[in-house]
């Protein structure tokens, strides 16, 4: 999604005539985009505006900005107010489209530009794309997540769902694909939530897939993410009937402890994930599943972290992302009591990551 943006973004400096530069040195804008999933994501940002400041002192005329969903933080966006006076523009994930007023707002005003919208309005069609890859393309379908896992601070950064209509994705695919583009990533915090308005009518997460199967010319389409409690009997059933659409499906676990995933409020059991995984695998014969385990939550038990590392071999995954947990300030999870020492997370991050390796080793054997 941030690198989706940041092709955004540099859309918007393409059509104010800027050009890309090889080093920060000869940029006369640069944007920071950032994340604040976990705390490592908001520590480099930190990192590199201090490395930015010298070259802020001997070139006062450089225009620093920093957006995403780190500025969309309340907390985060204070700090970057104030310990950070030189940078020149700060804005949420609700003012992206708002990024080229800011720009000259700046350059005609000298003064600073700090805008943080509390919540996203409609969803902004058009704007210009600078990809680096001709071939490979990422489109944004929805924004937002209703979810609120309790780990999770994406719902208070990024707002509420919110579909783009139908037309104007199937527009954009056709545009890509009739350049040559022969890989489509349709983007979502949960795409199985999408829900595009068409005539007063809602137009649901299948019906999308089927209708950019049927559009003209060579390609293949990619999507994430997938939450598991709406991944419906009807998406697996697109996926499995289209021919242009991926044998691939993202699908974050998180854990395999009830207990856990209740804490982390996912709305499912690890037997129901399971059962959600043969579902797939027998409707779409070789279908690649991939997906999230997140270590150390607060409460997790021995025990729990057993579950987890049983379901992660019941599940053979393709391919996974590990996590140690990482509080983030402002959601349930960091209220929570019973704080796993980083010790014990990163020695179940490295059993988790050594069974995984088996799990791969095993399935590339069979193949």
């Amino acid at each position: 999604m941030n690198e989706h943006e940041s092709e955004k973004l540099a859309g918007f400096l393409t059509e104010e005539n800027y050009e890309a530069t090889e080093s920060s040195a000869a940029a006369d804008v640069i944007v920071l985009n950032t994340c604040c999933v976990r705390a490592g994501a908001e520590n480099k940002v930190y990192s590199r505006l201090g490395v930015l400041q010298p070259l802020k002192r001997l070139k006062p005329s450089l225009i620093i900005a920093v957006c995403g969903c780190m500025a969309q933080n309340a907390e985060a966006f204070e700090t970057l107010k104030t310990r950070f006076p030189y940078v020149d523009i700060v804005f949420g994930t609700h003012n992206f489209d708002k990024f080229r007023e800011f720009l000259k707002r700046r350059a005609e005003t000298g003064g600073r530009v700090l805008e943080r919208e509390e919540e996203g309005g409609p969803v902004c069609e058009g704007g210009v794309y600078r990809r680096a890859d001709k071939n490979r393309a990422y489109v944004n379908i929805m924004y937002g997540c209703d979810n609120f896992c309790s780990y999770c601070i994406v719902p208070y950064v990024r707002g509420r769902e919110r579909s783009r209509r139908p037309e104007p994705i199937l527009q954009e695919i056709a545009e890509l694909t009739a350049r040559g583009c022969r890989e489509i990533t349709l983007l979502g915090q949960n795409v199985n939530s999408y829900r595009g308005e068409e005539n007063g009518a809602a137009v649901g997460f299948p019906e999308l897939l089927r209708r950019i199967d049927g559009l003209p010319g060579a390609f293949e389409v990619a999507f994430m993410t997938s939450h598991p409690k709406d991944l419906s009997a009807e998406t697996i059933a697109a996926v499995a009937e289209c021919p242009k659409v991926k044998k691939e499906i993202h699908l974050p676990a998180q854990s395999g402890s009830d207990a856990v995933l209740a804490a982390m409020n996912r709305n499912y059991t690890a037997a129901e994930y399971l059962a959600l995984l043969d579902r797939i695998r027998a409707e779409i014969p070789n279908c690649a599943v991939s997906g999230d385990i997140i270590v150390g939550f607060p409460g997790e038990s021995e025990s729990d972290f057993a579950a987890t590392l049983d379901l992660v071999k019941r599940a053979r995954f393709s391919n996974l992302f590990m996590f140690m947990f990482s509080e983030r300030p402002g959601t349930p999870a960091a209220r929570m009591p019973d704080k796993i020492p980083i010790a014990v997370k990163k020695r179940r991050l490295n059993e988790l990551i050594a069974i995984q390796r088996e799990v791969v080793n095993r399935l590339n054997k069979r193949e």
